[in-house]
């Protein structure tokens, strides 16, 4: 292993030559607290950034050990290392512009998930950062990439990675609901409930492309009937709605927050950060959202238990296309979730096809049985549940074709979560 002045000796020596030149950087190199290697130089200052790694003893960092004893802990730890290592880059960028720094981490959404741009292994952190070795034309700056490697590298190191600069209360929280939410998520399967949402979450969204919550927006209330209340490992006390196993359906007019909370409840397979207002909005993490795709490509899918009869006899029990239409799309993706073992199906159908979803009584009386060769999901969403415990959670507002079928029926009416399963099935 080579020592840290080296690599800037050689930095050094590199300005002005061709880019080409920055391969001679490739190795690890040993820094007074942490190691850097360098894996892969880019070939030229437009291509793909450089990709190096920061390898530091987790005893160093400072980090308590009681943070990172488990693999829910570590995944905690390193979602919240990889945002805080985002968030000084870019202070850093923004205070030494004249450098013309571009190194990168991995941005992140508003989840939780085990990332790759750092990990926790037993000894060491690794952190993975991307870096565009800077260039006028095609000539190195070698005194720019100097300053990079030997300054603002170990800047990053040392403010978001040393603990006695994180900050602290935040770390601990974001551990600490992390524990919460893998709590709430096996009370569901122990106790027979498929999602959960707490009261007062914010599920709404600022815009279409954002995930930032939106302000001033309704909170969430649950239905007298589906309120639960549950005490948390940390000693927090939570009352929100706890949805059944089952037929769930979830109606109401247009614009009145079906698809907020449908969307919320399939990203709720994942651990929220705090402030993302669904932090306790958990689903079962086996639940898949169902939809149509046309235009997708099947390989061998059997969706005759949907499709079958087709003109020509064309077989269905290993259905292939490269250009699915909307129905046999959505019928491919109800097999490939059961055969992943999904457990709950998340439907929309504003997202869904028409004829896959619902065929009314006077279609029927037109088209005949035998001449119509899908079975629409309506008369197949009762026997997944009854025969293969698969609950689904359907957004409908336009046919009460799934009324005798469910087993729960709630109404959002202006952002407010109703019951109306008694007059749903009277109705019926």
């Amino acid at each position: 292993m080579k020592q840290a002045h080296t690599l800037f000796q050689t930095l050094q020596s590199l300005d002005g030559q061709k880019y080409g030149a920055y391969k001679r950087l490739a190795g690890t190199y040993a820094y007074d607290n942490f190691q850097l290697a360098i894996d892969h130089i880019q070939a030229d200052p437009y291509a793909p950034p450089s990709k190096v790694r920061i390898i530091i003893n987790k005893i160093t960092t400072g980090i308590p050990e009681d943070l990172i004893d488990t693999k829910l802990k570590r995944i905690a730890v390193s979602d919240f290392l990889t945002r805080n290592i985002y968030s000084k880059i870019h202070k850093l960028t923004q205070r030494q512009r004249n450098y013309h720094a571009n190194i990168m981490i991995d941005s992140c959404g508003p989840e939780i998930l085990e990332r790759s741009a750092v990990t926790i292994t037993d000894n060491n952190i690794e952190v993975c950062l991307e870096i565009g070795l800077p260039a006028t034309g095609r000539k190195i700056l070698g005194k720019t990439a100097t300053h990079i490697f030997n300054t603002q590298v170990p800047q990053i190191v040392e403010q978001a990675l040393s603990y006695k600069h994180l900050n602290q209360a935040a770390l601990a929280e974001q551990v600490t609901l992390m524990e919460d939410q893998h709590y709430i998520r096996e009370f569901l399967v122990q106790q027979g409930y498929i999602a959960f949402v707490a009261n007062d979450s914010i599920l709404p969204r600022q815009s279409g492309v954002s995930q930032q919550p939106l302000r001033h927006a309704v909170t969430f209330t649950s239905p007298t009937a589906f309120e639960v209340a549950l005490t948390l490992p940390s000693g927090k006390r939570l009352i929100g709605m706890a949805i059944p196993e089952g037929i769930t359906l979830i109606v109401g007019g247009g614009y009145h927050g079906k698809s907020t909370l449908l969307e919320a409840l399939q990203r709720g397979v994942y651990p929220h950060i705090v402030g993302d207002g669904r932090e306790y909005v958990i689903t079962r993490d086996d639940a898949m959202k169902i939809r149509a795709e046309d235009g997708r490509s099947i390989a061998q899918v059997n969706i005759q238990p949907f499709i079958d009869n087709l003109p020509g006899n064309k077989d269905t029990s290993q259905f292939t296309t490269p250009n699915a239409s909307g129905s046999t799309s959505q019928a491919a993706n109800v097999i490939e979730a059961l055969e992943a073992q999904s457990s709950v199906l998340l439907i929309d159908e504003d997202t869904s096809a028409t004829n896959f979803m619902i065929r009314d009584d006077r279609m029927q009386q037109l088209i005949a049985p035998e001449k119509e060769p899908i079975t629409p999901f309506a008369h197949k969403v009762k026997p997944l549940y009854d025969d293969y415990r698969v609950s689904t959670i359907l957004i409908v507002g336009g046919s009460g074709d799934y009324f005798e079928v469910a087993d729960h029926v709630l109404m959002m009416d202006e952002y407010v979560l109703q019951d109306v399963t008694a007059e749903a099935h009277e109705i019926a």
